[in-house]
């Protein structure tokens, strides 16, 4: 089966391209296609993967599956949640990290606790969609450590692996991350063929 990855950077098309081995499936990038995706309007990480796959799926008639991930810190009331790749207005990793920790000045280690959250939504052009859901738990600490991964990776700490995304190989983050999760949910779901088709409208 062709599926079309329906995002624009380059980690995450690696990091999910890597989880799907297992299934065969013949991976096409979304710039092949020159399609750009929907801005992001929804409310929750799983409108904003069904929307972006859905409009792949429609335009190159074709599987997509799309993710929608970010960051979700407790002491700052779920922040920066679906705006992570937006966070504050700023325009590149760095500075979003930057914003981050000044937004947690002052907040002790105890209460920086936080998830990285990953949805991947796999839309068809008949209708049919599905979603997985992926959660890990972490800390956010005061300042950066690693030089791999991106996003807010140098900042999220794993008690139980004690280093940050951006302190593992890929190969440990493709076991560990939100997104591993929830590409571990798919492959479960595909483990015997496709799973139960439910058709939504595509509008």
């Amino acid at each position: 089966m062709q599926v079309v990855i329906a995002t624009s950077n380059p980690g995450k098309y690696r990091e999910l391209a890597r989880g799907l081995e297992p299934l065969g499936w013949e991976l096409r990038p979304l710039p092949d296609f020159g399609v750009e995706l929907p801005e992001e309007t929804g409310t929750t990480f799983e409108d904003n993967a069904l929307m972006k796959a859905a409009t792949v799926a429609q335009k190159t008639r074709l599987p997509a599956l799309a993710d929608d991930s970010g960051l979700v810190v407790d002491a700052l009331g779920g922040e920066p949640g679906i705006y992570s790749a937006r966070y504050g207005g700023r325009t590149n990793d760095r500075d979003r990290n930057v914003y981050l920790l000044e937004r947690l000045r002052g907040v002790p280690p105890e209460q920086r606790t936080a998830r990285f959250v990953a949805v991947l939504a796999l839309a068809y052009p008949d209708g049919h969609v599905e979603s997985y859901r992926g959660e890990v738990e972490g800390v956010i600490l005061e300042a950066p450590r690693g030089e791999g991964g991106f996003g807010y990776d140098p900042l999220f700490y794993l008690p139980e692996l004690e280093r940050t995304f951006a302190e593992l190989a890929p190969e440990e983050k493709a076991q560990h991350s939100h997104r591993a999760r929830a590409l571990a949910k798919l492959l479960e779901a595909w483990k015997n063929g496709p799973p139960p088709r439910e058709i939504w409208p595509l509008e």
